[in-house]
């Protein structure tokens, strides 16, 4: 039976607001087990990423290894990687477990900072996406992927098929930096579609949405949920940490990940 673990591997946020921080904060909340495997530590804040300093393959590797081997995995998400090595380095450990693994192909941060060098979104789109029980593009993301461009709804339509065709098994496409009032998220599988809309919060405390609703949808997958329930689970949690942000910062602020156990009051 699953039992809800879900092994991140990703980078570290040292402001908390995206990345593995995020990522053990949405896992928890939603009743998972988070263990990590730290692909790179960044010096970070809500006004941007100061440095970035990527970890050793082979401590890469062990630390997932080292998760695996014991306590194991219902789940695995995969955040921020950085390089060709390290996607291959995470290639390997999917093909070595046999749970569903929802990949967020991590481009750049909220601020602007490159976190995927060029030479390595041929690796994300070889190896990754076929690997990927659930890809979470933005829009941007999905266009350096596919060379589809993004700009509305049909967009998100055409770029996410082209990923599905490319080996996904089902594609979450975000529609944050779509513009107009509504946003609009499209989960698409080879059995159809599921709109996810709402009004457009105006907020510039969004830091970490991405890193955060795919560890969500992580979440649910690995407590045993049926993918779309997962999902409209994950965005459900996300939308309300959005309007629940504590304005912390003086920039893209976090989230508020630990909202369900204040309640909705």
């Amino acid at each position: 039976m699953p039992r809800g673990r879900v092994l991140i591997l990703a980078g570290s946020d040292s402001g908390g607001g995206a990345g593995i921080q995020a990522d053990i904060k949405a896992v928890t909340m939603l009743g998972g087990y988070a263990a990590t495997a730290i692909t790179a530590i960044t010096v970070q804040n809500t006004l941007g990423v100061h440095g970035v300093h990527p970890l050793p393959l082979d401590l890469i590797t062990a630390q997932a290894r080292a998760v695996l081997d014991d306590i194991g995995a219902d789940a695995i998400k995969t955040g921020m990687l950085g390089s060709v090595g390290v996607v291959e380095a995470v290639a390997a450990v999917l093909d070595s477990a046999t749970v569903p693994a929802v990949v967020d192909p991590v481009m750049v941060a909220k601020g602007g900072a490159a976190l995927l060098d060029d030479a390595a979104v041929g690796a994300v789109r070889s190896l990754m996406i076929p690997r990927a029980a659930l890809l979470t593009p933005n829009a941007p993301e999905a266009e350096a992927l596919t060379g589809v461009a993004v700009a509305d709804l049909d967009g998100q339509r055409r770029a996410g098929e082209a990923l599905l065709r490319l080996g996904a098994r089902a594609v979450l496409m975000k529609g944050g930096h779509v513009p107009g009032e509504v946003l609009t998220d499209l989960l698409l599988t080879p059995d159809g579609e599921t709109l996810l809309t709402s009004e457009r919060i105006d907020t510039r405390h969004t830091h970490g949405t991405g890193c955060t609703l795919a560890s969500a949808c992580a979440a649910g997958l690995a407590r045993g949920l049926p993918l779309e329930q997962a999902v409209a689970q994950a965005w459900a949690y996300v939308a309300e940490a959005i309007r629940r942000a504590p304005g912390l910062g003086g920039g893209h602020g976090p989230l508020d990940h630990g909202w369900p156990v204040r309640g909705r009051e």
